[in-house]
């Protein structure tokens, strides 16, 4: 059976580019391989890596923290790993906060009943990262770099930030940078994060902080207007099957992709040619660092 081609492109979606770029008269050809399903095979390795980074007490941990007007508050609650996590996928858009995600579901809801689509931010915070991931002289190996294209990198992101990220533009460095104090068994420690666990290109042994922003999904059931690239006629977009808002999803593949990375720095710093000599040489580096 022959599908219908598609010349009506969706105003936000890469149907305009992608069909010029190639020069496809059919942009379904673009709109198909431009879909976040290819985040599905980036999830399934983002697992492995995860696994790996908990080896060495590495975790990575994602959650919602908006959906649309409605945000989170309020910082992380004080309980073990394995309890934020079930909190998180216990509800269905991924925020740890009941009384919030209820709030967040039913504004989906609300967009759902109207034709429109929501966007979002979520946030990724690795913990038990050794300093020294990553660099400050090679500007292809600094890791706050190679995070940030790893989440622009998924569909509707844009824009990501590192610690308190934008806020840093409108404060004066008195409240931007961490004050560094040191702590007798421990090492060198930082009495605040607004740097979110990288400094110079590098992690510096506080937990790495990042936020994602998300853009509402492009395929609307009340589409936008746009033309048809057969007559350049005013149209409505194509519709296309589509959610709501995929904020949550982008959350887990966030958490992949941010896993998949930290992973790569590590084996990078320490090497390796088996689990346990990997392991080996990075208990061995957290003795030196406590010792510095």
């Amino acid at each position: 059976m022959e599908t219908k081609k598609i010349t009506r492109p969706r105003p936000g979606h890469a149907d305009i580019p992608g069909s010029i770029k190639y020069h496809q008269e059919d942009m379904r050809n673009i709109l198909e391989r431009s879909s976040a399903r290819e985040t599905a095979a980036r999830v399934a390795v983002g697992a492995v890596a995860k696994a790996l980074l908990g080896e060495v007490g590495i975790f990575v941990f994602g959650h919602v923290t908006a959906i649309g007007k409605i945000k989170l508050g309020g910082s992380l609650p004080d309980m073990k790993y394995e309890d934020l996590v079930s909190l998180v996928e216990k509800s269905p858009v991924r925020c740890w906060d009941e009384e919030t995600s209820q709030k967040m579901t039913a504004l989906i809801d609300e967009a759902r009943s109207t034709g429109d689509s929501l966007g979002g931010i979520f946030e990724i915070i690795i913990s038990g990262v050794p300093v020294g991931l990553g660099s400050h002289v090679h500007w292809d190996r600094k890791i706050d770099g190679r995070l940030a294209q790893a989440l622009m990198s998924i569909q509707g992101i844009k824009g990501v930030e590192v610690g308190i990220g934008f806020q840093a533009a409108y404060l004066p460095g008195s409240q931007v940078h961490d004050e560094i104090s040191y702590l007798s068994g421990w090492g060198v420690k930082r009495l605040s994060n607004r740097a979110g666990g990288i400094e110079g290109g590098m992690s510096n042994g506080e937990p790495i902080i990042l936020r994602a922003a998300m853009k509402p999904i492009p395929t609307l059931m009340r589409p936008l207007g746009t033309v048809d690239m057969k007559d350049k006629k005013p149209v409505s977009a194509q519709v296309e099957r589509s959610d709501v808002c995929a904020v949550p999803a982008a959350c887990v593949v966030g958490e992949a992709a941010a896993a998949w990375e930290t992973a790569r720095a590590l084996t990078e710093k320490f090497g390796g040619d088996t689990l346990e000599e990997l392991v080996k040489r990075v208990e061995g580096y957290r003795i030196y660092v406590k010792q510095v």
